[in-house]
């Protein structure tokens, strides 16, 4: 399967290229410098404005055993599909991806978007869920 067939495949990708595509708008807007919430506003207006359903700190309960063990809380929720994790760092690093899978993991959300606004030039991962037949699933 080539590159593009492989693009056409991909889980919710309409809603992660709008997502992306609203990055590049603020970053190019806005450009570098501004803590992560700045970014975060901004991208929660850009998707509201194309229309998407967008909710930003979506509080998610973590769940073992049928028991809460702690809370976090997602940048961005977009469409109640796609997780968002935003960073303004100089460059991303392995630990992020983990958090975002781990993210992914606890709520049973199957695409997560990883985007870093403090880097030269915009930089994202789009990450999936990987699966275990033990995840209990989420609350929020």
């Amino acid at each position: 399967m080539d590159g593009h067939n492989a693009r056409e495949g991909l889980k919710y990708r309409h809603i992660t290229e709008a997502v992306i595509g609203c990055a590049f708008e603020v970053i190019n807007e806005l450009g570098a410098g501004f803590l992560e919430s700045v970014y975060e506003k901004a991208l929660l207006v850009a998707l509201h404005q194309k229309g998407l359903s967008a909710a930003a700190q979506c509080p998610i309960r973590v769940l073992f055993r049928g028991e809460s063990v702690g809370d976090f809380y997602a940048d961005l929720l977009v469409e109640g599909k796609v997780l968002v994790e935003l960073k303004a760092v100089k460059a991303l690093i392995p630990e992020h991806q983990a958090q975002v899978i781990n993210y992914l993991n606890a709520t049973g959300i199957e695409v997560g978007l990883l985007i870093n606004f403090g880097s030269p030039s915009l930089d994202f991962k789009r990450l999936t869920r990987k699966r275990r037949p033990d995840t209990d699933g989420q609350d929020f």
